[in-house]
């Protein structure tokens, strides 16, 4: 019964393909596309029967459909000569990793320390900190530069007095 409906629905398509290639005054002639379609076919598979590599590729199509499929991993088993190999081959990484991992176990007695406790009580009063840090930060700035000009104000009166006083060195042995 169901194949009956699927056959049913699959030539109510071909007929409304037609309908779309063909216009609405139907296909020209007697020819219809489900004819050409079936002839395509057959032709198709006659070269394929008489090629041997054809038939080959087709396997190795299917083959392909198949490896390619997600799921063929899972279904496999891997033999266990082959997974002692993987094994032996990242022995070293593994020895390394079980290394660090006993470095670890041996820091977590310090997680358990006051100091990390701690820590959240810490932060709070370092948030505090850096906000005041930040409120001061611009008062601290304009009084810099303020101190900048006046050094520098003072730095050219020191050298325009200088330049007075080895004026006045230079004029009193010229009169002389």
């Amino acid at each position: 019964m169901a194949a009956v409906s699927d056959v049913q629905r699959l030539q109510a398509r071909v007929e409304e393909l037609e309908r779309w290639v063909y216009g609405s005054g139907g296909p020209r002639g007697s020819r219809k596309v489900a004819d050409g379609l079936v002839k395509v076919q057959v032709a198709l598979g006659n070269i394929a029967s008489k090629r041997e590599r054809v038939k080959i590729l087709y396997k190795k199509i299917e083959d392909l459909i198949k490896y390619l499929d997600p799921e063929y991993i899972d279904r496999i088993a891997i033999p266990d000569a082959s997974k002692l190999q993987f094994i032996l081959a990242e022995e070293q990484f593994i020895l390394s990793q079980i290394a660090l991992l006993e470095q670890v176990e041996a820091l977590v007695p310090m997680l358990d320390s006051a100091h990390i406790k701690a820590v959240p009580e810490h932060a709070t009063r370092l948030q505090r900190l850096a906000q005041i840090h930040i409120q001061q930060q611009a008062p601290v700035l304009t009084l810099t530069c303020h101190q900048t000009i006046l050094l520098s104000k003072q730095f050219v009166q020191w050298d325009e007095l200088l330049c007075q006083l080895e004026a006045a060195k230079q004029v009193k042995p010229a009169e002389e």
